[in-house]
């Protein structure tokens, strides 16, 4: 722009000074006057010419840009496809002799390669880390409304983390409970593998087998029964059972996945010769990094940032105390005795209404704080180089484009172990069958989670996940793509959560305010918010 300006005003130079100035040094009257005139002329000229260029220029930009990343991510899905069909299975026999129904699905085997999030790649970018900003403004927001509440009604400053409190109360106890559930996965599986491909090799395979087996029940009998008897019997609070519960599932997947890459090569080895177990510090590191889908390596980044391992805790820090404010001051106060109230369809949907804005906002929270912060914490100082936690769901014109990108790492296990497992025990011929078996275990898994977290079955999350999402999923499909879709996927997650955070919030306060005379199945398994209402 500079360089264009310059040369605009050599050009007018010139026809200020085609007449020789008289002897004595002095110009003629009159013309610095008309150079200057002249010079203004054509600068006023170019400023137009000049705007019109840089838009010209920015467009031809963005058009290049856009050409080439469309060519580049073609090259590298190219060399990804190639790179996965020439890669044999974990452990298991080269691609050539492997079945004619098992080539497809090895086609689509999870790879793992070094890229950062989504969201650190935006942030980047000066005007999403704006919005950045302006949801710690709203934290921050939030403090001072608290202050001058706290201090308009009691007189001084004080801040109440009550909640906090009380949702991370009996934590010791969580994390005792930890120990037992940790040390069984870290070693039932490996040893149930290994038993299984020492009786392979010594042709004692009867034998193997049934301990190892034995050992897989006890393992998953103790990570099915432990936590529930200690969150049961010690009746904790919801934030310690959410310690327990996700570590429960989360430990299930990742054996499950480890046995399943790991036997299909001890399975196809030939009288015993080849089998070799994987090593145990790949699965010792398996059970930390922040993936379901298990691999004898990963790639890995040269250091470790302990400054970005610090923000991210930091962060997470952050969103558990928005959480509890927007708890502590939008939902509190309008569910709190709700349940003492004469029941009304008026006050139900008005309640759903108010709850949407603190849902969505639970959301993102929840979204941000693990998917992004815990997770990307973890793979930094696991110096693991696969950071696609997510996508860009945010953008989704479907229900199945959101459930893909939402948590691609739940995503990745269920398509792996699931659709394709499911897909190949049916032939390959039933896609909508195995779609609906994911559907299935994701909604049964969900209201589970809830169920151990809250304390009661209440099954808001299976009727949303399974008898709405399951149907929209097939409706709403990626055929979709203007921006209305992008706006009704908006609005139906706004009323998803408002029902949610509603419903679940009545049932909770009305289980307090109207506790059962006699404990029966039917009286745990009915809502009690229905009935609880004077």
């Amino acid at each position: 722009m500079e360089r264009r300006a310059g040369q605009l005003r050599r050009r007018a130079g010139p026809k200020g000074e085609q007449e020789d100035p008289p002897s004595g040094g002095e110009p003629p009257s009159g013309s610095a006057e008309s150079s200057g005139r002249v010079g203004g002329n054509a600068e006023a000229h170019g400023g137009p010419d000049l705007v019109q260029w840089t838009r010209h220029m920015e467009a031809v930009k963005m058009e290049l840009l856009d050409q080439l990343q469309g060519q580049l991510l073609e090259l590298l899905d190219r060399a990804m496809s190639e790179a996965v069909q020439s890669y044999p299975p974990q452990g298991g026999p080269p691609s050539d002799s492997l079945s004619k129904t098992q080539e497809p699905f090895l086609k689509k085997r999870k790879v793992f390669i070094i890229r950062k999030s989504l969201l650190d790649e935006l942030m980047e970018v000066q005007h999403f880390r704006t919005i950045y900003h302006m949801f710690i403004a709203g934290l921050c927001v939030f403090i001072i409304s608290t202050l001058a509440i706290d201090f308009i009604d009691e007189g001084r400053l004080m801040l109440e983390f009550d909640l906090l409190i009380f949702s991370f109360g009996q934590l010791p106890l969580a994390l005792m409970t930890w120990v037992p559930m940790f040390l069984s996965t870290l070693l039932v599986p490996y040893q149930a593998l290994w038993l299984w491909a020492r009786s392979q090799a010594g042709g004692v395979w009867k034998l193997g087998m049934g301990l190892g087996c034995m050992l897989l029940v006890a393992h998953i009998a103790l990570l099915g029964v432990l936590p529930v008897h200690v969150a049961s019997e010690y009746q904790l609070p919801p934030a310690s059972c959410s310690v327990l519960v996700f570590e429960q599932v989360r430990f299930l997947m990742k054996s499950y996945s480890f046995l399943r890459e790991a036997v299909p090569g001890i399975l196809h080895a030939k009288g015993g010769k080849g089998v070799q177990a994987p090593s145990f510090s790949s699965y010792f590191y398996f059970l930390f990094c922040p993936t379901l889908i298990y691999r004898e390596t990963y790639p890995r980044t040269p250091n470790v940032k302990w400054n970005y391992v610090a923000k991210n805790f930091a962060q997470a820090l952050g969103c558990l105390l928005y959480a509890c404010f927007i708890l502590g001051r939008l939902c509190v106060p309008v569910f709190a005795n709700m349940s003492r109230e004469p029941f009304s369809t008026r006050a139900l949907v008005l309640s759903v209404m108010h709850a949407t804005l603190p849902g969505i906002f639970m959301l993102l929270l929840i979204f941000f704080a693990f998917l992004h912060c815990w997770l990307n914490a973890f793979a930094e100082m696991l110096r693991f180089g696969d950071r696609m936690f997510y996508r860009d769901w945010w953008n989704s014109t479907s229900f199945s484009n959101y459930y893909r990108t939402w948590n691609v790492v739940v995503h990745d296990w269920l398509y792996s172990y699931v659709y394709q497992d499911g897909l190949w025990l049916l032939g390959g011929q039933a896609r909508r069958a195995a779609m609906v078996g994911v559907f299935l275990v994701s909604a049964v898994v969900h209201e589970y989670i809830f169920g151990f977290v809250l304390g009661f079955f209440y099954p808001v999350m299976l009727i949303l996940f399974l008898v709405i999402g399951g149907p929209m999923n097939f409706l709403m499909n990626d055929r979709h793509t203007g921006p209305a879709w992008n706006v009704l996927m908006w609005t139906m997650l706004f009323l998803g959560q408002g029902i949610q955070l509603s419903l679940y919030c009545q049932e909770w306060y009305a289980r307090r305010h109207c506790p059962l005379s006699q404990t029966t199945f039917w009286g745990l398994v009915t809502p009690r918010s229905w009935s609880c209402h004077t």
